[in-house]
């Protein structure tokens, strides 16, 4: 057994340069455009005009300690993307002034957004 759980700091940088790679390239995906579009309106962007430019500020701010996800990262189970490994983030950028939790994956050649929201912790 690794004295080490996944994902390493190693594999979270990897995976932050792969999603801003992804984005950069205008292929980004929604698992569920409803829910991202709620909380989008409840955060007072636009999905259609500015996931984009979110996505690039939360991704660029993002390092391996704002990861908030599980050891090893959950599997998911939607049809696009079964068993792909989900990567969750929690960080504060200054575009919105609460903490913010978003969770991908990368199904090559798509970044998949799963949830971008207000954290919810305490």
């Amino acid at each position: 057994m690794s004295h080490t759980t996944r994902p390493s700091h190693r594999e979270l940088t990897g995976k932050i340069n792969e999603a801003l790679e992804a984005t950069h390239a205008c292929k980004v995906a929604i698992l569920e455009p409803e829910v991202i579009a709620m909380d989008a309106l409840e955060r007072g962007y636009s999905i259609e005009n500015e996931l984009q430019i979110v996505l690039l500020e939360l991704l660029n701010a993002t390092v391996p300690e704002n990861y908030d996800g599980r050891r090893p990262p959950e599997k998911s189970y939607k049809k696009q993307i079964k068993d792909s490994d989900l990567f969750a983030f929690c960080l504060r950028i200054d575009r919105f002034n609460v903490d913010v939790y978003y969770k991908f994956t990368i199904k090559n050649p798509l970044l998949w957004i799963a949830s971008l929201h207000n954290s919810r912790k305490e």
